[in-house]
């Protein structure tokens, strides 16, 4: 599992004697293969903070498709609060373009190649869940080509050819 610590926030509350202090750790987690999630932690020590965001983010962990399992398989938006984030494919040795809290994202999902623009808000709570959004819009044409009764290859526009099936494998894959 690859975790990430995104965001340590302090607290402090005033009571009689003085001020108290706790902490809020936002955490995202991912196998490298196409499973990610986030959490939210608070406590009084920052160790303890982080270690319940962890457990959070891996009870909330989503999947999603990714081509060659390296990028996305088509652009998206996605929009939390104010936070509004644009994600994209990219091709091979783009790298991750992406700011701040997306990046540890995109990281821990094991993306290799995106392109991101984030508009709106620099919040990396919003941020986040913005990307999740734009996130959990993906589809593969495996799962597009399930739900209507076709083949990939048709999905892809390839014909029948013996090579856009093979083509259309190696996309699942």
């Amino acid at each position: 599992m690859i975790e990430k610590l995104v965001h340590i926030n302090r607290v402090s509350k005033t009571v009689k004697g003085g001020k108290r202090f706790g902490f809020a750790a936002l955490v995202v987690v991912g196998d490298g293969k196409g499973r990610v999630g986030f959490g939210h932690g608070k406590a009084r020590e920052v160790p303890e903070a982080i270690s319940k965001a962890t457990a959070a983010a891996k009870k909330k962990m989503v999947r999603v498709p990714l081509r060659e399992g390296r990028t996305l398989h088509h652009d998206g938006k996605g929009h939390f609060g104010a936070g509004q984030v644009t994600v994209r494919s990219a091709p091979a040795g783009t790298g991750i373009i992406a700011g701040g809290p997306m990046r540890a994202v995109f990281e821990s999902l094991g993306v290799h190649d995106v392109v991101t623009k984030s508009v709106g808000t620099s919040n990396p709570y919003n941020m986040i869940r913005a990307t999740f959004e734009a996130l959990s819009d993906q589809t593969s044409p495996k799962a597009v080509a399930q739900r209507r009764g076709k083949k990939i290859a048709d999905l892809l526009g390839r014909g029948g050819s013996q090579t856009a099936e093979a083509d259309a494998a190696a996309i699942t894959e």
